[in-house]
């Protein structure tokens, strides 16, 4: 079975990964619109050379994936969701990028990619969420060359910014995870990303951990920016629908509403602005 794909349950019924259907849900090129001005930025500095191969894992619909490519890099883009990497094709096919292309796959188990493969593996708040981080990381030092590189942008669990409360806000309205669950948010922290790149065969000299900083940019007002996530971005639609059942989404929206507002440091009432820490994770591919 490809992984990724819809595997048959005990009861004969279809029982969907749960990463996929997370990221399928909803439409998350709402909220990469408001994403696409820090990707450019963040692309920026990775000093892309023409001809340069480039993974994009857990690309969505390519918000770091294009600018690559208009850099002159040969990208590949890989996401878990089947209508994200549909819509990166279509952006790409629209600005007539040939050197670019989206496909579906798990970062956990990149079977289709060979090994020592790309000069860079880029992943920005994507692979983080895949489960089984340990393969994750594998799968990521096997498919980059020698000598190359693999940049990750990765959350922080309890930061003070946007993103990590907005999803520590969310996980309070929602049931408690499954047994043996990984939070996402460990990536974020420095020890864990050494660890798991030791368990690959990287040496912890070879994990540079830093702050950086990303800004999503809306066009308008803190509480139309919340309910572009209350109706399209798969974990705060869960927490919405949680939250419906024991009444208490008028308490979440608020909540948020108040986290986006305090956030806001745009001068024009119909932008948002907001800035959100995230730990930037460059491995050097001995």
């Amino acid at each position: 079975m490809k992984k990724g794909k819809i595997a048959i349950a005990p009861n004969g019924g279809s029982l969907m990964n749960p990463n996929k259907a997370l990221w399928e849900k909803g439409d998350f090129t709402r909220i990469a619109a408001s994403m696409r001005e820090s990707g450019d930025a963040l692309v920026e500095r990775l000093s892309i050379a023409r001809g340069l191969k480039v993974l994009d894992l857990g690309c969505g619909d390519g918000t770091t994936a294009l600018p690559e490519a208009r850099r002159g890099a040969e990208v590949l883009g890989v996401d878990i969701s089947s209508n994200l990497v549909s819509a990166g094709n279509r952006r790409a096919k629209a600005e007539g990028l040939a050197n670019i292309r989206f496909q579906e796959g798990d970062a956990t188990d990149l079977r289709d990619l060979d090994d020592e493969s790309f000069d860079l593996v880029v992943s920005i708040f994507g692979a983080m969420f895949a489960p089984r981080p340990f393969e994750v990381a594998k799968e990521m030092v096997r498919v980059a060359r020698r000598g190359g590189r693999i940049v990750m942008g990765n959350w922080i669990p309890n930061d003070p910014t946007m993103v990590a409360q907005l999803l520590k806000i969310s996980s309070a309205y929602t049931p408690p995870p499954p047994e043996g669950f990984i939070s996402p948010m460990k990536w974020g922290v420095e020890r864990d990303v050494i660890e798991r790149f030791a368990g690959a065969g990287v040496p912890a000299e070879n994990v540079l951990c830093d702050r950086d900083t990303f800004r999503f940019v809306y066009q308008g007002a803190p509480a139309a920016y919340v309910e572009e996530f209350e109706r399209y971005y798969g974990p705060t639609m869960n927490a919405f629908e949680a939250a419906e059942k024991t009444g208490r989404s008028p308490e979440l929206r608020n909540e948020l509403v108040a986290l986006f507002e305090h956030e806001n440091t745009s001068a024009d009432r119909n932008v948002t602005t907001i800035a959100a820490t995230f730990l930037r994770v460059t491995v050097a591919r001995g």
